[in-house]
């Protein structure tokens, strides 16, 4: 029987050049540079990374807090975080 080479592949993960990423957009999802109304997943020539991206994970933002599949019930509370956080608004 023939083995089966599998080759592994290591990426790099990295912020992508869209719209949510861009010092362009402002609240409600409009372009300042283009005065257009864009979807996070547009990209553009004139996309300018922000100079930095509020990082808002804590057990707050958990769709675990307070829910029975929570990994550290008793230690949850609000500006703490663990290996098991989950985005609220996670999409596949």
């Amino acid at each position: 029987m023939p083995l089966l080479l599998i080759k592994n592949e290591i990426m790099a993960i990295r912020l992508s050049n869209n719209c949510s990423n861009c010092d362009h957009l402002l609240d409600g999802d409009v372009c300042t540079k283009h005065k257009v109304l864009v979807n996070p997943h547009y990209t553009c020539d004139s996309f300018e990374m922000k100079a930095s991206i509020k990082d808002e994970r804590n057990c707050v933002t958990c769709a675990r807090y307070e829910e029975s599949d929570c990994a550290n019930p008793t230690k949850a509370s609000i500006g703490m975080l663990c290996a098991a956080w989950a985005p609220q608004a996670a999409k596949a």
